[in-house]
């Protein structure tokens, strides 16, 4: 399994994406400039967090149309995995790669913060193996993460199950933040109907490794990897 990271002018995670796979997961990982038009033989494209072309417009609104993302959209088509992280998110949003729209958080505030969400299910490849009953604390740093859809979008993503997590309370602690941007059903990330493309808002790269005192992304990719391996 080959793993690529997207590259924009402005991405910030994509080391934090590299490191994560590479070191934490043991995984071959390369870098994908956006001028490319060469996926370099990767079987699993990740667009990171940051602020592609400066957030310009909207949020993902340019950085759709790099070169590199009419690969990542055949590949996609092709069946090919794609995630797109945070900022990797709003742009596969733009591209039609994944449904609904990420607008400004109900606050209009930055949040950056450690949070906790729950897998809605176990149909997809990164939460296959994970625990619906569990909290996983993933941290969060976004501006623009409130999840909008329409409702009969809303409906096909509960019926074709592609709700991939939803914000959550820690279950040891009532007070802690449930739904922290106004994301439409608390929704922290989501599936194409295809299950091959996957977003979502927080960082489970940035909890991977035991010295960041929290690893509870490592089931994540985890998940992933056991999957596409097996």
């Amino acid at each position: 399994m080959k793993f690529g990271v997207v590259v924009f002018p402005g991405s910030n995670c994509d080391q934090d994406l590299v490191d994560a796979l590479s070191v934490g997961m043991q995984q071959e990982v390369v870098k994908l400039w956006h001028k490319d038009h060469d996926l370099q033989g990767c079987d699993f494209i990740l667009l990171p967090g940051g602020f592609s072309y400066g957030d310009y417009l909207r949020s993902g609104a340019i950085a759709r149309f790099s070169p590199i993302m009419q690969e990542v959209v055949q590949h996609a088509n092709r069946g090919g995995y794609v995630m797109g992280i945070c900022n990797g998110f709003q742009i596969l949003t733009e591209a039609g790669l994944l449904p609904g729209a990420l607008l400004p958080n109900a606050n209009r505030k930055f949040i950056c913060d450690n949070v906790y969400i729950k897998p809605v299910t176990n149909g997809l490849l990164p939460t296959r193996h994970l625990d619906l009953d569990k909290a996983y604390k993933i941290p969060v740093a976004h501006g623009d993460g409130r999840y909008h859809a329409d409702k009969d979008t809303l409906r096909k993503l509960e019926d074709n199950d592609q709700i991939m997590f939803k914000y959550s309370s820690n279950i040891a602690d009532t007070h802690e933040i449930y739904n922290i941007n106004g994301s439409l059903l608390n929704i922290a990330g989501v599936a194409n109907e295809k299950k091959n493309v996957f977003g979502m808002m927080p960082h489970p790269e940035r909890a991977v490794d035991a010295d960041l005192a929290n690893t509870d992304g490592r089931a994540i990719f985890e998940s992933i990897l056991d999957m596409v391996n097996a």
